[in-house]
């Protein structure tokens, strides 16, 4: 796990080819992907960059249940790392049998296979044995490449010289020091929720514990009232320590809400840790919290002596579901 984090950067040299392209729908109005857990977490980032895009996750078996003509119009994308996921199969499965326009991203697997099998466009990314909430850069730079944004391709590829993991290290390794024996709420702006999610996925994969996310200004209406403690809730929140992912160029009642809910949380006894997202553009500002999340994750393994790059319960839960 150390290494995929400290090689991380590297994977924005990745240069995708898509194989079959002349059968490419260009003319998409809509794109949906379908992946689970780390191989459809690549949307959240594009649509960070690129507010308003049309795509569309999709994060369960069979193809979803638009409209036919929407359907009809869209790109759908099948998604995942081993390219052997059942929902993800079965939503290709599904596609072909409807004649709905398919493109496949996989390092192999079942998925690659039937795009050879059917002429299908399909994008191999490279299978460097890692996690796939690891191989962040590669599906980004994938599905970018189906999207066909060459600007966006261009910052994803500056990249490769911009980011730099070590640099953030040392802060991730302090933070979970501080967050030793608490379960992080990770709060952000809508606009990055994406970034938020990721935190809390890789505090529960890597660091094996409890983590939870949510945005601003929503949780403002529901969820902090759950943190207005009294005597007899004090038991269920005392273990709760927030993570606020501040950005500048969010809404500056975005930024007012922030501070009023850390005063509010800070004066009934919770500490909230602020992190700037900081960066030279949207794409580093994105990939430079995530890599002080990687390194936050895998020293709370560290800390709890947890092994942070393997993921035994969901191995039992796949072998279990087969039987």
């Amino acid at each position: 796990m150390e290494n995929a984090i400290t090689d991380f950067a590297s994977q924005f040299s990745f240069e995708p080819i898509v194989e079959n392209g002349e059968c490419l729908k260009k003319d998409a109005k809509h794109v949906i992907v379908a992946g689970m857990g780390g191989s459809h977490l690549a949307c959240g980032i594009l649509k960070a960059r690129v507010p308003g895009l049309e795509l569309y996750v999709h994060r369960d078996y069979d193809v979803p249940p638009y409209d036919e003509k929407f359907l009809k119009d869209s790109l759908l994308i099948a998604s995942s790392y081993s390219g052997n996921t059942e929902e993800v199969v079965s939503f290709l499965d599904e596609g072909i049998a409807k004649g709905y326009d398919m493109a496949v991203i996989a390092t192999g697997g079942i998925l690659i296979e039937k795009a050879k099998e059917f002429g299908l466009p399909y994008i191999l990314i490279p299978d460097t044995d890692i996690q796939p909430r690891s191989a962040l850069g590669y599906s980004t730079i994938a599905l970018a490449t189906f999207l066909g944004n060459e600007e966006v391709l261009q910052e994803l590829a500056e990249l490769a010289d911009i980011l730099d993991p070590e640099e953030v290290r040392q802060e991730g390794y302090s933070l979970a020091e501080n967050l030793q024996g608490k379960v992080p709420v990770i709060y952000a702006s809508l606009r990055n929720l994406s970034v938020a999610y990721n935190w809390k996925i890789k505090m529960n994969e890597t660091g094996k514990i409890p983590a939870f996310y949510n945005v601003f200004p929503e949780l403002n209406h529901n969820e902090m009232t759950g943190f207005d403690v009294s005597e007899g809730t004090k038991e269920l929140t005392e273990k709760f320590r927030f993570v606020f992912l501040r950005d500048r160029d969010d809404h500056e009642r975005i930024q007012k809400r922030m501070k009023v809910a850390e005063r509010l949380l800070e004066e009934r006894g919770f500490e909230v840790l602020a992190l700037e997202l900081e960066g030279v553009n949207t794409f580093d500002k994105i990939f430079k919290s995530l890599l002080i999340a990687d390194w936050t994750a895998l020293h709370t393994a560290t800390l709890y002596g947890t092994e942070p790059e393997q993921v035994p319960m969901i191995e039992e839960f796949k072998k279990l579901i087969t039987e």
